[in-house]
């Protein structure tokens, strides 16, 4: 893989569906994702102008789940609402080891002298949520949890400074990215308050069934109302060392020695919503409480002031 300096268009209509000659959502659609997929070892090579990177998996599984991340009947492992015109389905990926290593490139603007970054962590597993349009499998909002257990990481201070470059040197891609993603959103965001529209509308007494409005429910129950990526590490054990010293000649021989520090943390969680205006509910968030509240009528406020403002101008 390769970093771009413009963020490549969306990928369109389902390729899938297109080789299957159907429009949308289908049966070649419910094939693939019933798959089992089981891989020994996968390497993912990243190349940017700064540094270059590796991800190496062992004992990859892919599979469908239920919305409890149990494995049970295929049937079970999407949930489809033909009102709405959406659908839902669950995948979990798991893996033995993981290995992350970084380095920086020639022609980057690094140190000369710098220390690769590696990270090897123990097993762990990816749960994935995607809400769909039917008609031509487009991707609506998603849900994306990154599980860790228990992890150690030690980082020299020469890591930990190529580490904020590395990050640096891909802080203009990711913001192009997220901008198009932002310029994309207003029409998932209008599709999802129609499908809420709709099912208010479809679920009065007009000759709706009592299965349809069951189905309803359920879709509301597991549904994502926007997109969201999340972390979550059950332990982390950081250490950090100061190796300056020790890259100067006769550092050891004159007992020049760094210091350290040891960080713990314990259920680390970090949640990110990117397409989330200011001022909208948060009731919906993983972590929702009610300290938000006071919050959301503090941004409230801030933006019905910023509108007012634009009005006058």
């Amino acid at each position: 893989m390769r970093t771009c300096e413009e963020p490549r268009p969306p990928n369109g209509q389902s390729p899938i569906a297109l080789a299957a000659g159907q429009s949308g959502y289908g049966f070649a659609e419910k094939v693939v994702e019933g798959m089992f997929i089981v891989v020994n070892s996968i390497t993912i090579k990243i190349h940017s102008k700064a540094f270059h990177a590796s991800f190496e998996l062992w004992q990859l599984q892919g599979y469908s789940v239920n919305p409890n991340w149990q494995q049970s009947d295929l049937r079970l492992t999407r949930i489809t609402d033909p009102q709405r015109g959406e659908v839902l389905t669950f995948k979990e990926l798991t893996w033995q080891t993981l290995r992350i290593e970084a380095d920086a490139t020639d022609n980057g603007d690094q140190d000369p002298i710098t220390t690769p970054l590696r990270l090897i962590t123990n097993q762990g597993r990816i749960q994935i949520s995607l809400k769909r349009r039917t008609k031509d499998c487009n991707v609506v909002a998603s849900k994306l949890m990154f599980l860790l257990d228990d992890l150690l990481w030690v980082l020299t201070d020469s890591q930990l400074k190529a580490m904020m470059k590395y990050a640096e040197s891909l802080s203009e891609a990711m913001e192009k990215s997220a901008q198009q993603r932002k310029s994309l959103a207003p029409e998932s965001v209008q599709v999802s308050q129609f499908g809420c529209c709709a099912q208010q509308s479809w679920a009065q007494p007009f000759g709706a069934s009592p299965n349809a409005s069951s189905i309803g429910q359920y879709f509301d129950k597991h549904d994502m109302k926007e997109s969201s990526y999340h972390l979550l590490i059950s332990r982390l054990d950081l250490h950090i060392c100061d190796d300056s010293h020790a890259r100067e000649p006769g550092a050891l021989k004159h007992g020049m020695l760094g210091g350290a520090i040891q960080l713990t943390f314990r259920r680390m969680a970090f949640d990110y919503y990117p397409f989330h205006r200011a001022g909208d509910a948060c009731k919906h968030w993983v972590r929702y409480s009610e300290a938000m509240e006071t919050r959301g009528q503090w941004a409230k406020k801030l933006v019905s002031e910023f509108q007012s403002k634009m009005e006058k101008h």
